[in-house]
């Protein structure tokens, strides 16, 4: 799917009113199939750019379209019918703690299936083999049959991102995809991740806290900085110079360590994170 930002500017959905939008008049352009990674500090406004992107938010000015359409000058049905051709994977899954694994990956084809389809996978998973081989390339495959609440904080990550092998979805978002994982899976599941978006075409825009990741496996990195684009470049030419002003009073976030609430795979079973929609 081919992204295009037009000086857009967002307000997060949580903002107070009359504070400061998230993006200030970001302009961007994103080509059908490639792979972008987004960086820079708290606050910078990366998940509000994916929101934007995921056609959950508005733009309070400016505008956006995917594969040249504007989503909201579409009718509510063509809204539905283009959001079921992207996927967004946010930083904590959204994952019911009673659900079995399997059923949660399978969760990410439900823009494909009827409402008779769908409500019949919730009791008889209907494509088994995909959701065991969408795992086993995440390491995943034993916890087939889990239940949710009985997996670690990086395993319920790496079942959120399973979801995207097996979803009908020709954009990918993800948020903070790593955060939760040590670094050996942390390199594993980027692999898996990029490879599966060259497999299928599919557009990948990432958001990370992991700068060495982003430039290591990323041909093309943005960079965020108050809600503006600090820059827009190969990897190649994201120096050191440029990353020391990009996080300039955030210094230790180039170490990209994760946040305090969410612990590595080593850690063990961590409370699930229920988000309502």
């Amino acid at each position: 799917m081919k992204l295009e930002l037009l000086s857009a500017s967002a307000r997060h959905p949580a903002a107070r009113p009359g504070s400061a939008p998230a993006l200030k008049a970001l302009s961007l352009q994103v080509a059908q199939g490639e792979q972008l990674a987004v960086i820079g500090p708290s606050g910078a406004g990366k998940t509000t750019l994916l929101q934007l992107l995921a056609c959950a938010l508005p733009p309070g000015s400016g505008g956006v379209r995917l594969d040249g359409q504007d989503p909201w000058t579409l009718s509510r049905s063509a809204l539905q019918s283009l959001r079921g051709r992207l996927f967004m994977a946010p930083q904590v899954p959204p994952l019911p703690p009673r659900q079995r694994v399997v059923t949660a990956v399978l969760a990410g084809q439900l823009p494909a299936m009827s409402l008779l389809a769908s409500i019949r996978s919730l009791f008889y998973p209907s494509d088994i083999p995909a959701a065991h081989a969408a795992l086993d390339r995440f390491d995943l495959a034993e916890k087939l049959f889990e239940r949710v609440d009985r997996l670690s904080g990086g395993e319920r990550q790496r079942v959120g991102l399973a979801r995207a092998l097996v979803a009908p979805a020709s954009l990918w978002l993800v948020d903070e995809p790593l955060s939760a994982l040590d670094p050996t899976r942390s390199r594993q599941a980027m692999a898996t991740l990029i490879g599966g978006a060259v497999e299928r075409g599919a557009t990948l825009v990432a958001t990370l806290h992991q700068v060495d990741v982003a430039l290591a496996n990323f041909p093309r990195i943005v960079g965020l900085r108050d809600g503006e684009l600090a820059f827009d470049l190969p990897a190649a030419e994201v120096t050191p110079e440029r990353l020391a002003r990009l996080y300039a009073q955030h210094e230790h976030e180039l170490l990209g360590a994760p946040p305090a609430e969410l612990l590595p795979d080593a850690a063990g079973p961590q409370p699930v994170v229920m988000h309502c929609r």
